[in-house]
């Protein structure tokens, strides 16, 4: 889809502000990548085999694809990738059907951003089944767009998925702030060339430029976003009290 951008989001000496925000789905708006590795652990074990709590940080945030691919190599389970796949996504469905908690400060941040009619977009790794189903907890009508794992020729850590949501919402991906809570949903983000709030969710992430580490979405809002979005020609200004 393809949207203008409202007057209301440049200043009044015309140079450009804050676009849209894009936001990751599962550990960054709902508390699921516990989820995810249970169905893993859970799958496997009808399998006969037993994971590594070790490999959690490896697979987590990954598409389905690499994440599979790793533990069948990890385990030597004897089964494809294309079964495997329909496994977990039967196993996380179940789970996810029984409710999904979001995440502290995910359903006021939404909410602010609804307020200021800033475009936002949901851009997930999950194939389309699964963010359907969570957008019953999200609200559907809170994001312009939604952009899934099987929905592109290339996934998160390629910038592809962010690069569509900013053609969907006729954006320019340098002033468009993402929200992620994994290294691979970063890299996805940054490659777009979008400016990054980093959530870590299960492993740490490390401050660089351009990108902002924060402990949770509660220190998240407007205002906050605007300063990551720098006027053409100048420097952003690096926001203070955050680690």
């Amino acid at each position: 889809m393809t949207s203008t951008v409202p007057a209301s989001l440049f200043r009044a000496d015309g140079r450009s502000a804050l676009q849209a925000v894009f936001l990751d789905m599962d550990g960054t708006l709902v508390d699921t990548e516990g989820f995810w590795w249970d169905a893993e652990v859970e799958v496997f074990a009808d399998l006969g085999h037993r994971l590594d709590v070790a490999w959690k940080e490896i697979v987590v945030g990954g598409p389905m694809t690499r994440s599979a691919g790793y533990l069948i190599e990890a385990t030597g389970a004897d089964i494809t990738l294309e079964e495997l796949t329909v496994l977990l996504n039967e196993k996380f469905e179940q789970r996810i059907g029984r409710g999904v908690p979001l995440m502290p400060g995910a359903e006021r941040l939404l909410a602010e951003l609804a307020r200021h009619n800033i475009p936002t977009a949901l851009v997930s790794a999950s194939h389309r089944r699964i963010i359907d189903r969570v957008l019953h907890s999200l609200g559907r009508d809170r994001f312009a767009l939604t952009v899934a794992g099987d929905e592109v020729g290339r996934t998160k850590p390629h910038p592809e998925p962010y690069l569509t949501a900013a053609h969907g919402v006729g954006a320019d991906p340098a002033l468009c702030a993402v929200i992620e809570d994994t290294a691979t949903g970063v890299a996805s983000a940054e490659a777009a060339g979008c400016r990054v709030v980093a959530v870590p969710s299960v492993a740490p992430i490390a401050p660089s430029a351009g990108r902002v580490v924060v402990r949770s979405l509660e220190e998240v809002d407007v205002p906050f976003l605007r300063t990551l979005i720098a006027s053409p020609g100048s420097s952003t200004p690096a926001p203070t009290g955050r680690i």
